[in-house]
């Protein structure tokens, strides 16, 4: 539960973030991505999800490609990258060890071990 909140507050402050930079309001943003204000209010408050069609309607009213509007907020690109790195390892190493122990069984089952 805790992650579907912290991906909440991800997207309300990004969203913000940009909306800021571009100097529009919720409403004007509401507008352009064709949502209601109210769900706008609700969104950079955290207190609803989106579609994935709206998710892609702010991200376009918003001048942004959408998985930047998912990017962990406050990340400089040096810890963003370091992140990804250390989590493509630990995928490797687990496929590693998950291929050694399909080597083993393997090898069990024709009695080679």
């Amino acid at each position: 539960m805790e992650d579907v909140k912290e991906l909440r507050k991800i997207l309300a402050l990004n969203i913000k973030r940009q909306r800021e930079k571009l100097c529009i309001s919720q409403e004007k943003l509401a507008e352009l991505a064709e949502i209601s204000a109210n769900m706008m209010t609700d969104i950079e408050g955290c207190r609803t999800w989106v579609s994935d069609k709206t998710l892609i309607k702010l991200a376009n009213a918003l001048e942004i490609d959408v998985f930047r509007l998912l990017l962990p907020v406050g990340l400089s690109k040096e810890e963003l990258i370091s992140a990804l790195y250390t989590d493509i390892a630990q995928d490797i190493l687990k496929a590693k060890k998950d291929i050694n122990n399909d080597l083993e069984n393997i090898l069990k089952k024709w009695g080679l071990l």
